[in-house]
């Protein structure tokens, strides 16, 4: 986890972040990642670690329409984030190959 950093602040917007990790808003439904780091101010990674969102968790979208709210499944819990906050959160994809 860390905190807000100005060389991170365009790579909020770009979709691939580099070494295979992502966004958890590119994700589609029905993909799985693991947690790689947590990406904003103390207020955010507190909440995002309470609500299971800790590196080496595993995540799987239920909803991501695009817009709106995206649903994830996170240690057996069914959580509703806004975009600003899953756009937040860095995964690694997990392949089913």
């Amino acid at each position: 986890m860390r905190e807000n950093d100005p060389r991170t602040s365009q790579a909020a917007s770009s979709p691939t972040i580099g070494n295979g990790v992502v966004s958890l808003t590119t994700l589609h439904p029905g993909e799985k990642g693991v947690v790689v780091e947590l990406v904003g101010g103390r207020g955010l990674l507190g909440r995002m670690a309470s609500l299971g969102f800790t590196p080496g968790a595993e995540v799987t979208v239920v909803q991501n329409f695009g817009h709106g709210p995206l649903i994830a499944l996170v240690r057996d819990a069914r959580v509703a984030l806004g975009r600003g906050e899953a756009g937040k959160i860095r995964v690694r994809r997990i392949n089913h190959d």
